[in-house]
């Protein structure tokens, strides 16, 4: 008999919500201390300066709001699992955004602020079951908003790595959700009971087709912290850099993640 299908993950639309404003409100807090030199800087993200990481966070927020002036979908036909995949059609206009919007706003605190007010005004105005054409299909507005989650930790961790010190610190709820949405996508990217993802203290996640484990101490486990998670899933850093490097723990012969990952685009 074929195991019963898991119930998806739900996420509560007031704690989400919160944790993608305080995590917003962290990047704005370190963001209006930047010079004119840091925010010149290289990023690891292409030919983006920190000036357009930046104004691509804003874009986490503002696309809300864009979504928002789009007809309403007649139904939901995604799932929140089927968004990480699904971005990376959106990579090329999503790079000629960031460099627009980093030249047509000197002022980023302002930019962030407008950002920050269009977001919250738009979610006190709209149900959270408005549905979003997304590019991963039709999506609830508060299954969106999770999306934002991820991308506010994943370009905050951007924005650390491009400025050493910096240390923009991570709420521990937009932490949480990142992982968790990313090990769940991973989960249905790769259906299957073999192999015991954990990223602690946030996530456990079963996947890889294979003999199901049921009691004890699976035979194929993959245990990472959440910033490494969150990197490999990210495409910032590689499988094999990660195992070699120890910031990934892989036992078995059905642990080698490589082959799903990145789950980002």
């Amino acid at each position: 008999m074929p195991p019963a299908r898991k119930r998806p993950r739900s996420y509560d639309p007031a704690k989400t919500r919160a944790a993608v404003l305080a995590q917003f409100g962290n990047v704005r807090a370190a963001v209006s201390a930047l010079t004119p030199e840091q925010l010149a800087a290289p990023t690891r993200l292409g030919d983006w300066t920190v000036r357009e990481l930046v104004a691509h966070i804003g874009v986490a927020l503002l696309a809300v709001d864009r979504l928002l002036d789009e007809p309403e979908p007649a139904r939901q036909d995604a799932r929140l699992t089927d968004w990480p995949s699904a971005i990376a059609a959106d990579a090329s206009a999503i790079a000629g955004t960031a460099h627009r919007l980093a030249a047509g706003h000197p002022d980023l605190d302002a930019y962030l602020a407008d950002a920050e007010q269009r977001f919250t005004a738009r979610l006190d105005a709209h149900p959270s079951g408005r549905l979003l054409p997304t590019s991963a299909g039709a999506l609830p507005l508060t299954d969106y908003v999770v999306t934002r989650a991820v991308e506010l930790v994943a370009h905050t961790d951007d924005l650390n790595a491009a400025l050493p010190g910096l240390d923009v610190p991570y709420d521990r709820q937009a932490l949480a959700t990142c992982v968790r949405l990313l090990a769940d996508a991973l989960a249905a990217k790769a259906p299957g009971g073999s192999t015991e993802v954990r990223v602690p203290p946030f996530a456990v996640v079963q996947c890889v087709e294979g003999p199901r484990h049921t009691r004890g101490t699976p035979p194929n486990v993959v245990e990472t912290d959440p910033l490494t998670w969150i990197r490999l899933a990210g495409g910032r850093l590689t499988w094999a850099d990660a195992v070699a490097s120890a910031e990934v723990s892989a036992s078995g012969e059905r642990a080698d993640l490589g082959p799903y990952l990145p789950l980002l685009g």
